[in-house]
């Protein structure tokens, strides 16, 4: 081994926490507009030709190919991301992201390419998913290596903050798109979400070319493997397996409540799409809020307790979820979309990245991070909504099959909380975290 570096680039909080965030904002914005888009426009524009279901199917196929691409990225990136640095991973995965969503918003749709703009739409769609698989976990660690032992949770949850805000400005800008004529909105405005991308993309560009490495990589770099992806394997079986299990209600839940849920209610339970839309806005503005409360709370109590609430929330609350859009009541609906959202989707989403670091050591924790996340992404997130479609649709339209695959989805989560140790005392630069009960 090498003698550890003489010195350590220090980074600012504010500064690290700008950079994660922008690139989490990014990440989550690209993701939602895509998903929204699935539900409501992209049938129309790409597949027009198919039946009301088949094309809503078909469409959710294009949003689906993302997720095959993430652990792809996820291995990719962090291989490079273990072994040379976080930094130099992180311009290139947003850069991926952003260009990607921008080129989505200059597609020709099928009136004028036939079959070949859904085909487009997929590989672009494929090349997002690589950079968004290697996103998550380098920008996670920005704000999680640069942080104390006993202000990781918080530190994490700033950087989660992207989520809400890409959902915000996502949804808040495809409800003002859809006030447009029908028209207009299917000609160009579907569009400008899209083309918008490409602003935010130089933004996030600016803010991470200043960024140092991270003080933990830099402390441990003796510690560095040849294979991060055998090291993880041989190292951190058990854990691997255990972040998939526990990450698969919220990947679940989001796509079952948002991208099945708006096509859903839209469709066959009579709710508006600005309802809807306006719904996730307010859900999204407060689960800003939730979300650094949940991470100081996790640095106070431990990651499983604030997870594990997270997870019965969604698990139970989903059997309410559709009976309260199917009722008209607008207020309860919005009521319903931000307890599923912001509270128990919160609840899990504000620390994920906390614990899943806390889960492997330096040499192997930006691919572990990705490996995890985005595995459970394909697994869980990518047919959600596919498989939602399909079981409503084989139970004359009904929504109570897609409920319980919810609640088994989440309580597969639970047992794997409960069977993972408390992780909120491990330090970040020892070559192998120890869990404490």
């Amino acid at each position: 081994m090498s003698a550890q570096p003489q010195g350590i680039t220090r980074t600012k909080p504010r500064q690290a926490l700008t950079a994660a965030m922008s690139g989490s904002f990014l990440e989550w914005y690209d993701f939602y507009l895509f998903g929204i888009a699935a539900g409501l426009v992209f049938p129309t524009l790409f597949f027009p030709n198919s039946s009301t279901t088949a094309g809503m199917i078909e469409s959710f196929g294009t949003f689906a190919a993302g997720f095959v691409a993430r652990p792809i990225g996820a291995v990719l990136f962090g291989h490079f991301g273990d072994r040379v640095g976080r930094r130099r991973m992180l311009l290139i995965t947003v850069l991926l992201m952003g260009g990607c969503t921008f080129l989505v918003g200059l597609l020709p749709t099928y009136g004028s390419l036939g079959p070949w703009a859904a085909v487009l739409l997929v590989l672009l769609r494929l090349v997002q998913g690589l950079g968004i698989g290697g996103e998550f976990g380098g920008g996670a660690l920005v704000a999680l290596e640069n942080a104390p032992t006993g202000r990781r949770g918080i530190m994490g949850s700033v950087h989660q903050l992207g989520t809400p805000l890409g959902l915000l400005a996502a949804t808040g800008i495809f409800a003002v798109v859809q006030t447009l004529p029908e028209g207009s909105l299917y000609s160009w405005g579907w569009r400008v979400p899209f083309l918008l991308s490409g602003l935010f993309l130089v933004v996030a560009i600016y803010i991470r070319k200043a960024l140092p490495e991270t003080e933990a990589f830099q402390a441990d770099r003796s510690t560095t493997e040849r294979m991060p992806l055998m090291a993880l394997l041989r190292g951190h079986p058990k854990n691997v397996v255990l972040a998939i299990g526990a990450r698969m209600a919220d990947a679940v839940t989001f796509n079952v409540i948002n991208v099945f849920g708006i096509a859903f209610a839209t469709t066959h339970l009579g709710m508006p799409e600005h309802v809807m839309l306006n719904g996730f806005v307010v859900a999204s503005a407060v689960e800003i809020a939730v979300i650094p409360f949940v991470g100081a709370l996790s640095d106070r109590i431990g990651r499983r307790p604030v997870y594990m609430f997270g997870i019965v929330v969604c698990g139970t609350l989903g059997f309410a979820y559709f009976p309260a859009l199917e009722s008209g009541n607008v207020p309860l609906a919005w009521l319903m979309i931000v307890l599923m959202l912001a509270v128990g989707t919160g609840c899990m989403f504000a620390i994920q990245g906390t614990l899943f670091a806390e889960m492997f050591s330096t040499s192997t924790r930006y691919t572990g991070i990705g490996v995890a996340y985005q595995s459970s992404a394909l697994l869980g997130g990518a047919p959600t909504p596919a498989i939602a479609t399909a079981l409503a649709a084989a139970f004359s339209q009904s929504y109570w099959p897609v409920a319980i695959y919810l609640a088994v989805v989440c309580a597969v989560s639970l047992v794997c909380l409960l069977v993972h140790r408390e992780t909120f005392r491990n330090t970040l630069t020892d070559s192998e975290p120890v869990p404490t009960r």
